[in-house]
C-alpha cells in the first residue's frame, strides 16, 4: 500500500538542515552505523575508480570522510576537490583535515551540486555519499555529474536503499524511527533527524536510478544493493564519446 509522500523540502530547507547538524554528524554516523558507514564509503571510492594521481571530485563532501579518502586513494600526485552549499559542514571539513597528515591537498569549494563550478571533463572519478536523495532536482544533479566527468570515467554514489525486501524494509523504517530520531533528539536535533525517513521513501529504487542516470547520458549504469539491502551505490560511467 503506497504512503502519502510529503511535501519535498526546498533546497534551502535542506541546506539549513545540514549547517544545523554539522556539529555533531560525524558523530552521530559513527555511532548509528556501527562504524559500516566507513566500510560503505571504502567501497563507492572503490567502485569510482580513482587512481594514483587523478584529479577527483567529491559532490556534496558534508564533513570531508569521502574525499579524505580519495587523497589517500590519489597519492601526492593527485588532486582532489570537495564541493557542499553548507559552510558549516565545509567549516567541519576543513578543521578535520588540518589536524590530519594527506598525501595531498584537498581543495573545498563551497558550491550546489545542480550548477557545479567545474568545466566539463574536470575529473577522472567523482564520488557523492548521501547527497543524490537530498537534491531538489535528481535530473540535473546526474547531468552535472555526468557533464564534470571525462570522457570513461565513473561516478560511484552512496545512499540509503529502499529494500525490496518487505521484512528489512520495515527494520529500516524501525531503525530509522525507533533508534535515528531518538538518539538526534538526545542532541536537540530531533526535526532534521526526523527528515531521513520521508526523504528515503521518496528517493528511487535501484532500477529507477539505473534508468535516471541513462536519461541523464550515462553510458554504463549498475546499483549495487549493500548492507543487507538497507543502502546502495549507483556506480555510473561516461561513455568514450568524443567532446
Amino acid at each position: 500500500m503506497g504512503l502519502a509522500q510529503p511535501t519535498r523540502p526546498t533546497a534551502r530547507d535542506i541546506q539549513g538542515i545540514f549547517d544545523r547538524i554539522a556539529p555533531v554528524y560525524d558523530q552521530l554516523n559513527q555511532r548509528l552505523s556501527l562504524g559500516l558507514h566507513r566500510v560503505w564509503k571504502h567501497m563507492a571510492v572503490r567502485w569510482s575508480g580513482a587512481a594514483k594521481g587523478d584529479t577527483c571530485l567529491d559532490v556534496c563532501c558534508g564533513s570531508g570522510d569521502l574525499a579524505i579518502l580519495l587523497a589517500h586513494q590519489v597519492g601526492s600526485t593527485g588532486q582532489v576537490y570537495g564541493v557542499d552549499f553548507s559552510s558549516e559542514q565545509l567549516a567541519v571539513a576543513e578543521r578535520r583535515v588540518g589536524r590530519m597528515v594527506l598525501p595531498t591537498s584537498i581543495h573545498w569549494v563551497r558550491g550546489n551540486a545542480l550548477h557545479l563550478p567545474f568545466d566539463d571533463c574536470s575529473f577522472d572519478a567523482v564520488t557523492m555519499g548521501y547527497g543524490l536523495r537530498n537534491l531538489s532536482d535528481l535530473d540535473q544533479g546526474l547531468v552535472e555529474l555526468r557533464r564534470v566527468l571525462k570522457p570513461g570515467a565513473t561516478a560511484a554514489i552512496l545512499d540509503f536503499h529502499r529494500p525490496q525486501n518487505t521484512w528489512i524494509e520495515q527494520f529500516q523504517r524501525w531503525y530509522l524511527e525507533g533508534v535515528v530520531v531518538p538518539a538526534a533528539s538526545e542532541l536537540g536535533l530531533t526535526e532534521e533527524y526526523t527528515y531521513i525517513a520521508p526523504s528515503v521513501d521518496r528517493f528511487p529504487t535501484g532500477p529507477e536510478q539505473v534508468a535516471l542516470a541513462r536519461a541523464a547520458g550515462f553510458a554504463e549504469a549498475v546499483h549495487y544493493p549493500i548492507a543487507g539491502g538497507l543502502m546502495g551505490v549507483l556506480v555510473v560511467s561516461r561513455g568514450h564519446e568524443l567532446v
